[in-house]
């Protein structure tokens, strides 16, 4: 007769490295949203929001399209058109029709979103750079290697 207890489950093996490097660096980014999130919050911006800017800026005069914000964004949201939406609310960006496409929609960094750029940039690189604080430059080096640079740079 049994007792109602199933048998001893069998202990799985221990994670593979490329499982432990998984969650690692699932913690680390998880933690570096967090960090982001509170740092940027006094200011009204969320990491993705600064990451528009940030983009936005990039693009110089000649703004972008919804959809090429959507490619160049750290994390990818499922609504880059409300997020905009939201952005030229607050002032941060403008949107005009293209003159050659009218269904295209070009999106612009304001005067307003170019000095919340300016003011917010230096706090997330404090944040980022405390983040990191404990790896040296080469260990830095070695990790933006192991990933595309999305500046292309040095």
């Amino acid at each position: 007769m049994q007792s109602g207890r199933s048998s001893p489950a069998r202990q799985l093996p221990r994670p593979s490295l490329a499982q432990r490097v998984a969650v690692a660096l699932g913690r680390a980014v998880s933690d570096q949203i967090y960090r982001l999130e509170q740092a940027l919050k006094p200011h009204g911006l969320t990491p993705t929001q600064y990451n528009v800017l940030r983009i936005l800026n990039g693009a110089g005069s000649e703004g972008l399209y919804g959809a090429e914000i959507g490619e160049r964004l750290i994390s990818q949201g499922p609504d880059v058109t409300r997020l905009l939406d939201r952005m030229a609310e607050s002032g941060l960006v403008e949107r005009d029709r293209d003159p050659n496409n009218r269904r295209l929609v070009i999106a612009r960094l304001t005067t307003a979103g170019r000095d919340k750029l300016h003011v917010t940039t230096p706090i997330v690189d404090g944040t980022l750079r405390h983040q990191y604080r404990d790896l040296t430059s080469a260990q830095l080096r070695t990790l933006l290697d192991m990933f595309p640079d999305p500046y292309g740079t040095d």
